[in-house]
């Protein structure tokens, strides 16, 4: 992965590219950072907190934090070895600086508080380097203000309190209610410090500058920590590696939840009205998640977000709701927000729908992230046994109904997959009743069932004019998401199955490597970036080896060729080679992990530690 060199850019109407951002994030929030400096994007204290700053969705009013060269200006960035602490290089006319940033944490877990720490160090020459604060107005519902604590500026932004602090170098030459504005100049071996110090509903501590600069340091200890007690046993250690630090973003420490995507409402096109919130816990996020956890042995993180989630839906009475808010409620409805959106994308919408929907398809990712949480070693506590066998009978009560399928869709269909996966959570089941960790009184029942799901989809989901099973019972359309779901076809006719992920990789890949979700999605959005790892899985588990190699080299090439620090969006626009939807997504990072098992030769066992990469690119 090489470091891309940004010359200026300018912004187009006030905004940068997708692809462009990187991510700090520490446990519990995460923030975006544009190839400018600027921090366009920063949900706190929470990753599901209204933002502080969310100039990404407005370039009007939205709210940014940047600190950058004056003039004209040359950058590379990357992020230290094994770590989320991104440095940053900008070279000038007249000489050179580093910039090192990192929401920071200590060795024993989060902070009682939010600390963005930006620390600049002077390399060559003279730099006179600028800073700009701007408070968001959290969409026009709150408005900012400023207090004078003791020659500290304290913003107030509703509930929020966020202190900058900086070393003495710096001039403020404007300050005011809605932000600040300075200066400082670097030389060689120079170094400044700023941070922002944020909480809500609480006083706010004012940790001395040192103690915030020493925890930059102490926050890259604990990432490199994480990283090196990682076991893999696979190829694409590095990319990996990277993807791992990435779902890391996610993990929201405080409950063991896993997000979705650290943003909201990006959009999966522009122009069009598919901008989602997904600042939320998905069940089927989330077990794909933990399924990579599981292939790369973070142990601590697999354990906390399966009982969290277990937990949650015990929580709710053994009702499956597609997704939770990250302490385990109920999604609040979306709402429309008063901004215009990325470079005028609408609507902007916070909250979201889809909680309510009938997903069939996670009966099957729960029983299946049960059956590889125990392969790997684990136990099942009776509450979470009793759970899994709930669920297993609400499957086989349930799985002829229509749903609204993995892409949560309006119209309600027998989805293929999600038959299929119905299919899987009663063969998981089973099979687990079989080993003993779960109740086995109903076995028969569910295998009964299993076996008239397979027969029904068999029956109704194939196309013998089409060679493939299709997007649902009656349909001539595909799904991509069928790759998913590639066990099945490998258990009850193989054949089918690579058939039909042939057809995908041609129909829905439009010859490249890269996949829409289904029929007709080319029309509308960008290519799901996840649905490309799906079959490089599917057909390395299928015995495709070569077919899978091969995918997999012209997927990291097209992702990869731009030199990005490896930040996956949602979504990636093959014809204008842009990123789009939110981020870092989830799916996208814990499918090439998946992808990269499947090429090891499947998912038994856990692997040797993961050798340490050579150093990165220096930022």
């Amino acid at each position: 992965m090489k470091n891309k060199t940004f010359i200026s850019p300018a912004r187009e109407q006030g905004y940068a590219e997708l692809g462009d951002y990187a991510a700090i994030g520490e446990g519990r929030s995460v923030a975006l950072i544009a190839p400018d400096g600027a921090i366009d994007w920063w949900c706190a204290p929470n990753i599901d907190s209204p933002p502080l700053f969310d100039r990404i969705l407005d370039a009007g009013i939205g709210g940014y934090f940047q600190l950058v060269p004056e003039g004209a200006w040359r950058m590379r960035r990357g992020y230290r070895r094994d770590s989320n602490v991104l440095e940053t290089h900008y070279e000038t006319a007249s000489g050179s600086v580093r910039i090192t940033e990192s929401l920071n944490s200590t060795l024993a877990g989060r902070l009682p508080w939010s600390e963005l720490a930006r620390r600049v160090e002077g390399l060559e020459g003279t730099v006179r380097m600028l800073l700009r604060l701007k408070l968001g107005t959290r969409a026009e519902t709150q408005s900012p203000w400023l207090d004078d604590a003791q020659g500290i500026p304290v913003f107030h932004l509703g509930d929020l309190m966020a202190m900058l602090r900086f070393s003495e170098d710096i001039t403020l030459t404007d300050s005011g209610d809605e932000g600040v504005s300075g200066f400082f100049i670097t030389r060689p071996e120079s170094r400044s410090l700023v941070a922002l110090v944020a909480t809500e509903r609480e006083p706010l501590a004012v940790p001395p500058l040192a103690k915030i600069d020493q925890r930059i340091e102490t926050s890259d200890r604990a990432w490199r920590d994480w990283a090196d007690n990682l076991t893999w046993d696979g190829p694409y250690t590095d990319h990996v590696k990277r993807s791992a630090l990435a779902l890391k973003f996610l993990w929201y420490a405080p409950t063991g939840a896993l997000a979705a995507a650290a943003t909201a409402s990006l959009p999966e096109g522009l122009g069009g009205g598919k901008n989602y919130d997904y600042r939320y816990a998905w069940v089927r996020d989330a077990c794909l998640i933990i399924k990579a956890f599981v292939y790369l042995g973070a142990l601590e993180d697999c354990k906390a977000a399966f009982s969290w989630l277990t937990n949650t839906i015990i929580r709710h009475d053994g009702v499956l709701r597609a997704c939770y808010t990250l302490e385990g409620g109920l999604v609040p409805e979306e709402r429309f927000l008063p901004l215009k959106g990325y470079r005028g994308t609408q609507p902007v919408r916070s909250g979201n729908n889809a909680s309510d929907q009938v997903q069939l398809s996670m009966y099957g990712d729960m029983l299946a992230t049960a059956r590889l949480f125990i392969d790997a070693g684990h136990i099942l506590d009776l509450s979470t046994s009793r759970l899994l066998g709930h669920l297993a009978n609400r499957c086989a009560d349930s799985w002829r109904e229509q749903d609204s399928g993995i892409w949560e869709l309006p119209e309600k269909q027998h989805y293929t997959h999600s038959k299929m996966a119905c299919w899987l959570a009663l063969d998981q089941a089973v099979a687990l009743a079989d080993a003993g960790h779960i109740e086995p009184t109903w076995k028969g029942r569910w295998q009964r069932e299993r076996d008239r799901i397979s027969a029904w989809i068999e029956r109704h989901c194939w196309s013998e004019q089409r060679h493939a099973y299709t997007f649902y019972a009656g349909s001539d359309r595909l799904d991509a998401a069928i790759a998913l779901t590639h066990y099945y076809g490998s258990k009850v006719n193989p054949a089918r199955m690579l058939s039909t992920l042939g057809v995908i990789q041609r129909e829905l890949g439009e010859g490249g490597p890269l996949v829409y979700r289904y029929s007709g999605m080319d029309k509308e959005e960008s290519a799901f970036v996840a649905c490309a790892f799906w079959l490089v899985e599917a057909l390395a588990n299928m015995g495709r080896q070569a077919a899978a190699d091969n995918a997999m080299e012209e997927i990291l090439a097209t992702l990869c060729q731009t030199g990005n620090v490896q930040i996956f969006n949602e979504m990636f626009d093959t014809k204008t080679q842009t990123w789009r939807g939110n981020m870092p997504q989830g799916l996208s990072h814990l499918a090439l992990i998946c992808a990269a098992k499947g090429l090891a030769g499947g998912a038994t066992g856990q692997g040797q530690a993961l050798t340490r990469s050579p150093p990165a690119d220096k930022a």
